[in-house]
């Protein structure tokens, strides 16, 4: 598995998962249980999203996509 996604917080990273899982690429987020040790420091860089090698490219799309605002609702 390849890290795809650094998400800001483990909400986004399960929305970016998600927005991959409902386009037939199979992930993994990690990172869940740093949340909590974090204590009173800032929170980030511990929310990632894993794809298996073979879905990279495919997820990268989605992911500039994302990115892009493509998938937002006015």
């Amino acid at each position: 598995m390849q890290l795809i996604f650094r998400a800001t917080n483990i909400l986004e990273a399960h929305i970016v998962s998600g927005l991959l899982n409902a386009h037939g690429i199979e992930t993994h987020v990690g990172g869940h249980f740093l949340q909590g040790a974090v204590g009173e420091l800032p929170a980030s860089d511990f929310a990632h999203v894993f794809v298996n090698d073979k879905d990279g490219q495919a997820a990268e799309k989605l992911i500039l996509s994302y990115e892009e605002g493509e998938f937002a609702s006015n």
